[in-house]
């Protein structure tokens, strides 16, 4: 099942002459599909934000820019804790806005709370 995910996601990625699909934009992502995300992007960003949550909104438009900024190198993901409880728990996230780095679909960073662009940035870059 989890190789059937792979593929589509990889389907879902490639553009229409076999060349993989620039995503600029932050990907919604769920408990469902969130294996299948980190596995099938090379270098992905996880924010793990609520809709409650005010750092969480005031750190999005940051998440956005870098999703445009990084597109091609780097693919971010948005995944809301209240309606996905079972991968925050499962990374052991205890506050938000968390970003998760995860190269070839491992963790490697994480970046608890609201912070400048500059340290995301840093942070990301560090990575490539």
């Amino acid at each position: 099942m989890e190789r059937i995910k792979l593929k589509k996601m990889a389907e879902m990625l490639a553009g229409s002459e076999g060349k993989t699909q620039i995503i600029s934009e932050p990907v919604d992502i769920t408990d469902k599909n969130f294996d299948s995300f980190i596995t099938a992007n090379r270098l992905a960003v996880v924010d793990f934000w609520a809709d409650w949550c005010a750092p969480c909104r005031a750190i999005a438009p940051i998440v956005k820019e870098l999703a445009r900024e990084y597109a091609g190198k780097v693919v971010f993901g948005k995944l809301n804790v209240d309606e996905n409880p079972e991968t925050p728990t499962r990374f052991g996230i205890m506050g938000i806005p968390t970003l998760m780095i995860f190269k070839n679909g491992r963790p490697v960073d994480t970046i608890v709370g609201a912070v400048p662009k500059r340290v995301l940035v840093s942070r990301i870059s560090s990575h490539l």
